[in-house]
């Protein structure tokens, strides 16, 4: 098991026994009846949020909670200008105060926070990134506090004790510590290329070999897959046939990054070919809201080099650790934690320029034209 609670400020999700239970997924875990008692401490955990940063010049307060049952429990969240995050917790007469800064080159739209703990070592890790992108950074935390199960429903579901700010886009709560750095982004039933035709996602192993955009086929060195909260940059798309070439409708994330070239990008954009996130595509007819379970499960390919692969007839990129390897503490939190610094790739950036939101619109709306 893993997520307990999500709430993206309209709907409220929690269950004691993991959210993976109002999926219909009968092999997900119930949660040890000890651990279900109101108020006692999880022994690790994660408090996970995704937030679009303020353009005011001023602190902000993204979360604020406070337990009405004199539990004394309170948390609250603020962002600083220029990526920075103070997280305080209070509970039982401990408090946990924490603050890191995120150097975001100038330019952010969305951060996620990530407060984990882990009560058997006495440490936790507050964490700021910048989703689709290589900024992440962490602080280690001594002695944090854990929250209950009680903790977890007041943040989420609690009537009078959440006060979100609307620019958070989710709140969510998990048993486990939850990984940070790349994440995969397609779902289990994209049809991907391999060298005995179009085979699904979900179904490929390390060892496969996929079909990259030039034509070369190239072994798959690792496959991700990881289950999120649907919402914020994790809210299934599903991209819609013939835009773009595809063959058939496919549901990814809004980081999800397709790779379109030919005369007509050549054209606009003066590049051999160009990026377009998902999620820009959402405002108009090439894209639309996929699922609306509380939870989405994805998968991604790590490859020697950072590819195009061929998907559905058109190209999406494959996973971009970048030099993750380099930074081992981040490393360590991330889901490429099981492999050494030596087995992995390096992975350059993007050659591409990557399109903004009106550009991919246009683009989605000439080549349907």
């Amino acid at each position: 098991m893993s997520w307990i609670g999500l709430t993206d400020g309209q709907n409220s999700w929690f269950a004691p026994d993991g959210l993976a239970q109002l999926c219909n997924d009968q092999s997900a875990e119930q949660l040890p009846a000890h651990q279900i008692a109101s108020n006692v401490p999880l022994r690790q955990g994660s408090l996970v949020a995704e937030t679009h940063v303020s353009p005011y010049d001023r602190p902000q307060t993204l979360l604020g909670v406070t337990s009405p049952d004199g539990t004394g429990f309170r948390l609250t969240l603020q962002a600083v200008p220029g990526g920075g995050v103070v997280l305080v917790i209070h509970k039982g007469g401990k408090t946990c105060h924490a603050a890191v800064n995120l150097d975001t080159g100038g330019r952010a739209d969305v951060l996620r926070v990530t407060y984990s703990w882990e009560t058997s070592h006495g440490l936790g890790r507050l964490t700021v990134e910048q989703p689709g992108t290589f900024r992440v950074i962490q602080r280690t935390l001594e002695d944090p506090v854990a929250l209950s199960l009680q903790d977890m429903k007041t943040c989420i579901q609690t009537e009078g004790a959440r006060v979100m700010s609307s620019d958070m886009s989710f709140l969510a709560t998990s048993n486990r510590i939850e990984p940070i750095g790349p994440m995969p982004s397609l779902a289990a039933d994209v049809p991907i290329m391999t060298a005995d035709g179009y085979r699904l996602a979900g179904r490929l192993q390390r060892g496969d070999v996929v079909q990259t955009a030039s034509g070369a086929l190239v072994p798959i060195l690792a496959k991700v897959i990881r289950t999120v909260p649907a919402a914020g940059q994790f809210t299934p798309i599903r991209l819609r046939a013939p835009y773009f070439g595809l063959s058939q409708d496919i549901v990814t994330s809004p980081v999800q990054r397709l790779v379109i070239g030919g005369s007509r990008v050549e054209y606009m954009f003066g590049a051999e070919h160009v990026l377009v996130p998902a999620g820009h595509l959402l405002h108009g007819k090439a894209a639309t809201r996929g699922s609306r379970l509380p939870l989405a499960t994805y998968c991604q390919f790590l490859l020697p080099d950072h590819e195009a692969i061929l998907a559905a007839g058109t190209f999406v990129e494959s996973l971009n650790i970048g030099r993750l390897r380099r930074r081992r503490d981040i490393l360590r939190a991330s889901m490429m934690w099981q492999f050494s610094s030596a087995r992995l790739p390096e992975h350059a950036r993007a050659a591409y320029p990557e399109l903004r939101e009106f550009d991919a619109l246009t683009l989605a709306a000439q080549r349907a034209a």
